[in-house]
């Protein structure tokens, strides 16, 4: 629906230029969806938990669909210590590692799909607010939300759709999203 209006306002913006004498040569179609395939043959026990990570980028953005096992965009790794991050290559392409000390104090699901979103294009958010999916582990233990906000989702399908400039390196690091591993009290 929103490429639908995007078409539609290129339209209306060139048949308005037009009227006043501005010609704009062949605007630019919509573009076609990008495919990024998830690899999970090293997930271990966190393979179902990505494909449902998955899932709720596909049903949350335009422009781009997360597709398990067809390829290796995005290789997803269960790991023991060390914290969870992403290493974005380039966008929509890297390695999501999931460490399952941390996965035991918080959501995984929430980890997963905030990972995802760095190889998507999103930067940390450390505000505490547990409805931005980009605040991580800032947001506290409790908080379980593993949807991007609208913003978020649509900040994602605006990446992929070329109307925005990500900046891609050689690699980005995102680590520190969620604190290291909560030690008892007492």
């Amino acid at each position: 629906m929103t490429s639908r209006l995007n078409r539609l306002a290129v339209a209306f913006l060139a048949t308005a230029l037009a009227t006043v004498g501005v010609t704009v040569a062949n605007p630019a179609p919509a573009s076609a969806a990008m495919t990024i395939c998830y690899n999970t043959s090293q997930a271990g026990s966190y393979a179902s938990v990505a494909n449902q990570a998955a899932t709720i980028w596909n049903n949350a953005t335009v422009n781009l669909t997360l597709s398990a096992n067809c390829g290796s965009n995005l290789r997803i790794y269960r790991i023991t210590g060390g914290g969870s991050y992403a290493v974005r290559t380039s966008l929509g392409n890297g390695r999501v590692y999931i460490d399952t000390q941390q996965a035991a104090q918080y959501s995984v699901l929430r980890i997963m799909t905030h990972e995802i979103g760095h190889i998507l294009g999103l930067p940390d958010n450390y505000n505490g607010n547990c409805s931005l999916l980009m605040s991580g582990g800032s947001a506290g233990t409790s908080c379980t939300n593993p949807y991007p906000s609208s913003a978020e989702a649509n900040r994602v399908s605006n990446l992929f759709a070329g109307t925005f400039s990500a900046t891609d390196r050689s690699a980005d690091i995102f680590r520190d999203s969620w604190p290291s591993v909560l030690t008892p009290v007492g």
